[in-house]
């Protein structure tokens, strides 16, 4: 990261992590459950300069704080005031937004609510959608609902390489890295995780929700990544959601579950020319561009190879 900017949400300290923090355009880039903003180096390296990247650290993961109310603060509703706060902080009235996974769901949310919608230009939703495999959900809070600890820090890596594969990472700096951004070291001396083990409580105390009516109230262009294996967003999930929102872009990414790094050319290059498009209704700034910007169109897109 290029800069580091920490946001006061009432007790809790909420790290943003920052790339090319003079760019002209602003995108914000929201982790999954057990990650952090770290995992968009690679994505903000390569949607390149003209983009600052704002990636926050949700509570309890990476920089940011650990709760001591984590039935109260480990929800969906405290994300989005979380993710209020770093907009009024940074003086953003409305933004794009890529969500990675529970990243997707946070901005999905606001996208949706009329009190937040007017702030989510557009979205992207990376392996997440209103509709997700019961038995992929259930491994999740299964695996994330226990303590993990590793006596040598090899172990933690061979874990992650076990368990995350579905990120499609193909090289062993990638993995190495990987390792060293998710490793805290405990007290013996011993290695786990680097967030708090309590961010799972949210499968327990998380209030349910229509999340297909969620979907239905969006009004902003949507875009969807699915990993070609996911075992969380179906491709039927996928096509059931063009039903509610005709105007869906879509990228399958081959040899990915859940989810996709976004880390290469041919995972973030879709992502830059949906970035690029004009809204539906508006003209083009300039109009010598207008050719090659409606010409895209919002249509579906599929990535051949890793790339």
């Amino acid at each position: 990261m290029d800069a580091l900017k920490l946001v006061r949400v009432r007790e809790l300290e909420i790290a943003v992590r920052i790339w090319h923090p003079n760019a002209p355009r602003t995108v914000i880039a929201w982790h999954g459950l057990a990650r952090h903003g770290g995992d968009f180096a690679a994505f903000a390296r390569v949607l390149g300069p003209g983009w600052r990247v704002l990636a926050p650290d949700t509570p309890g993961r990476g920089l940011s704080s650990w709760s001591l109310y984590p039935a109260q603060d480990y929800l969906y509703a405290h994300y989005m005031n979380v993710a209020v706060a770093v907009l009024d902080h940074f003086g953003l009235e409305q933004v794009p937004w890529v969500g990675t996974s529970m990243g997707g769901l946070i901005g999905m949310l606001m996208a949706a609510e009329p009190e937040t919608s007017s702030r989510i230009e557009r979205l992207v939703l990376n392996d997440v959608g209103p509709e997700l495999d019961p038995k992929g959900l259930a491994e999740l809070a299964s695996y994330f609902g226990v303590p993990h600890r590793f006596p040598r820090f090899s172990e933690l890596e061979a874990e992650l390489r076990r368990h995350y594969t579905g990120f499609g990472i193909d090289s062993d700096d990638a993995w190495r890295r990987l390792a060293l951004d998710s490793a805290r070291r405990l007290p013996d001396g011993s290695w786990t995780y680097h967030y708090d083990p309590r961010i799972s409580e949210q499968f327990v105390h998380d209030t349910p929700r229509d999340t297909w009516t969620d979907w239905a109230a969006i009004r902003c262009p949507v875009m969807v990544v699915r990993g070609e294996d996911s075992p969380l967003l179906k491709a039927e999930s996928v096509t059931r959601m063009v039903e509610a929102q005709p105007d869906l872009a879509s990228l399958e990414v081959p040899g990915c579950g859940h989810a996709p790094m976004l880390d290469r050319d041919s995972q973030v290059r879709p992502i830059a020319d949906f970035l690029d498009r004009p809204r539906p209704g508006l003209l083009p700034s300039d109009a010598s561009e207008a050719p090659s910007l409606w010409q895209r169109g919002l249509r579906w897109l599929k990535v051949i190879g890793k790339g």
